[in-house]
């Protein structure tokens, strides 16, 4: 029997609220009935909505807490703030030992900072690193960071390395994950001198369970060259948001081409199933939830504008999360490499 695992949600983030959080969740539900979930707002908003799923209603509590973060606010507002709100008291049921996650569409900024005061960094990180999952040809691969700082040092991406693993072993199930490091080129000479130093230090990971394969560049990231891709976040941003306008450019390169003449629209009929799987490759909601890690926590970020569909894809991610023992493996996995890296610098 599957243990229940508890989400805690924040159902006043995003641009639709409780209308999406709600089905969302219910749609999560019927894919892992052993979910139960905390909703975190307006009682007066969230619970005619809840009343909408009998089934998800049954496995949820309301927690009324009127005070929502704009999406809008600057984070150093909402820390001053946002004590109270559904996205605060969300995030402290997962410190509090209330949930097992919590999940919300929110100020990313906000979240940011929030979880980040409330859970605390894990004591060998310096920088917790945002990860996104990313489709590629055959699957699906971690992206790591892709926002949450500005710039990292040698150290933290070879901890961002250990969090991907980590996060690749629990969603993937994959016991050694492969980890590339993006580089503007494969050749060992290239790069700034963080990352090469990165790059040394992860050649020296031999007693942790993960496979690092050296530089990788942006074209392979599609291609899932490796299971784990490892950048700062500024320039993992850059590179998410280029992938997104791209396949959306793509697609409609794709629908213009198609509607062109009465005999394209005749080939597109024909190939409608294809130009279905396509689509559902295609789909941002289908992999949907950036995962703050290096926390003494999990924290689910979903997009602020997606439909249901793509809020259960983050509430799926949050329940995988949940299923493994991710943070004291992770733990056990940083203070290892520290010790071997200290270890080295000593000799």
């Amino acid at each position: 029997m599957i243990a229940p695992r508890t989400i805690a949600l924040d159902a006043m983030g995003g641009d639709h609220g409780p209308s999406v959080v709600v089905h969302g969740a219910s749609i999560s539900l019927t894919r892992h009935p052993a979910l139960e979930f905390v909703l975190f707002g307006d009682e007066q908003v969230v619970s005619p909505e809840l009343q909408n799923y009998p089934e998800l209603a049954a496995r949820s509590r309301i927690v009324h807490t009127p005070s929502v973060i704009a999406m809008d606010a600057k984070p150093s507002q909402a820390l001053r703030r946002g004590k109270g709100s559904s996205m605060w008291e969300a995030i402290a049921a997962v410190k509090n030992e209330q949930a097992h996650v919590a999940v919300s569409a929110g100020n990313t900024g906000a979240l940011m900072a929030m979880a980040k005061l409330i859970l605390r960094p894990m004591a060998a990180v310096e920088r917790p690193a945002l990860a996104a999952l990313w489709p590629t040809i055959n699957s699906e691969c971690i992206v790591l960071d892709v926002g949450a700082n500005i710039g990292a040092n040698a150290r933290q991406l070879s901890d961002f390395a250990l969090m991907g693993a980590a996060m690749a072993r629990a969603l993937f199930h994959i016991e050694y994950p492969t980890v590339g490091l993006l580089n503007v080129g494969v050749e060992e000479i290239k790069g700034d001198e963080h990352v090469k130093q990165a790059n040394a230090w992860l050649k020296q990971t031999s007693g942790l369970p993960l496979h690092y394969r050296g530089f990788i560049e942006g074209d392979q990231i599609g291609q899932g060259t490796v299971d784990v891709v490892v950048v700062e976040g500024f320039a993992g941003n850059i590179a998410l948001k280029t992938a997104e306008g791209t396949a959306k450019q793509i697609g409609r390169y794709l629908k213009d081409a198609m509607l062109r003449t009465w005999l394209s629209k005749l080939g597109a009929a024909m190939a409608r199933g294809g130009f279905r799987v396509l689509r559902q490759k295609m789909d941002p909601r289908r992999v949907n939830g950036g995962t703050f890690l290096g926390l003494n926590g999990i924290a689910i970020k979903s997009h602020g504008g997606t439909d249901a569909l793509g809020f259960a894809s983050a509430v799926d991610l949050g329940y995988e999360m949940a299923q493994t023992g991710l943070i004291e493996r992770l733990a056990a996995d940083l203070d290892t490499f520290h010790h071997h890296i200290g270890q080295n610098a000593a000799e």
